[in-house]
């Protein structure tokens, strides 16, 4: 994704050199300049320019794309709308999608609009804006789709290994914390979620409907509040100081990762599980062993050894499930290299 930006007069720009292109009336002939509804720089013609006050003008950058290289679109009052028809539109042609914004929160938005994004965004000669632009370009480049990792690939940006149900016991009644996320989860995928930072276990989403409940794909009942739940920057954090916002780690039962964000935690009281776990994978001395608390419901599920989704109320001793194991000691639920013990 590319970043343009506009220049009043002979301001200077504030960019550092980030920019790909600058749109102004200066005399530089690198810059681009608008002349009726054509942008130009010294090598002529680079983009069609569409100012959208009403449905009529999507029409004309509708019919614009496959004949030219660029579409601006810059809207009188701002919207998504118009930019996500372009870009469904543009699906399969060379023309690519330039949106002018008029807020740096508006940044996101187009960046990201379809999951696709515009092809680059067009701010004006103003840190806030840049910033915005360039963050959302980072975060561009930094996404991969999990189509195109390869199986190698996957396997090492996370390990999944296999836990042993010690034992599944009653637990009186907690606080439950239900994690519900801006976007819907996949089967097989949900959260890594434990008692101990250095072993996990992987906790379904709620994709799957009951007989009595139907599914909520976006949810995720994570358990108790003095759990560590992983986050997409591979930090853990305690479920009770999450926020709605907040960036988390959803998990595949194959190991792919992503980024998903926290919309809102819904707490209640509830009976609880305490389900302990076992695994001499990864250990030098003695087998990892931990336990993870979750509500007594045949909702709340677990992933089986065989990427299955398993009841928490149907798990049993010696039963398989999978996990994660890291870390043994976080300091502000970062990893370090002290030591420390966990029961």
């Amino acid at each position: 994704m590319e970043i343009w930006v506009q220049l009043n007069g002979d301001e200077t720009p504030l960019d550092d050199g980030q920019a790909d292109r600058y749109w102004s009336n200066q005399p530089d002939p690198s810059h681009l300049r608008l002349s009726g509804n054509v942008l130009s720089n010294q090598h002529g013609f680079v983009a069609a320019h569409i100012n959208i006050t009403q449905g009529s003008d999507q029409s004309k950058g509708t019919s614009l794309i496959g004949s030219v290289d660029w579409v601006v679109v810059e809207c009188e009052t701002w919207s998504m709308i118009p930019l996500e028809n372009l870009i469904a539109a543009r699906t399969g042609s060379h023309t690519k999608i330039a949106a002018v914004i008029t807020s740096p929160l508006q940044a996101q938005g187009a960046g990201f609009a379809l999951q696709e994004g515009v092809d680059a965004l067009v701010v004006p000669n103003d840190s806030a804006f840049i910033e915005a632009a360039l963050s959302v370009q980072a975060q561009r480049r930094e996404a991969v789709s999990i189509d195109d990792i390869s199986p190698q690939e996957v396997h090492e940006r996370l390990l999944i290994s296999i836990l042993e149900v010690v034992s599944v016991e009653e637990a009186g009644v907690g606080d439950r914390y239900c994690l519900d996320f801006l976007s819907g989860f996949n089967v097989g995928e949900g959260l890594l979620i434990g008692s101990s930072a250095s072993c996990m276990a992987l906790v379904h989403s709620e994709t799957i409907p009951s007989t009595f409940v139907p599914k909520r794909p976006f949810r995720v009942n994570a358990g108790s509040p003095h759990s560590y739940v992983m986050m997409e920057d591979g930090a853990a954090k305690y479920m009770a100081d999450l926020t709605s916002g907040d960036r988390l780690l959803a998990v595949s039962s194959r190991g792919e990762t992503r980024g998903v964000t926290l919309g809102r935690l819904k707490i209640e009281p509830r009976p609880m599980l305490k389900i302990s776990v076992i695994s001499d994978q990864n250990t030098e001395r003695k087998p990892n062993e931990s336990h993870v608390y979750m509500q007594q419901a045949e909702t709340v599920r677990l992933v089986s050894q065989l990427a299955h989704a398993q009841s928490v109320t149907d798990l049993k001793e010696h039963d398989r499930i999978l996990g994660w194991l890291g870390h043994g000691a976080r300091h502000l639920g970062k990893p370090i290299s002290g030591q420390v013990e966990e029961r």
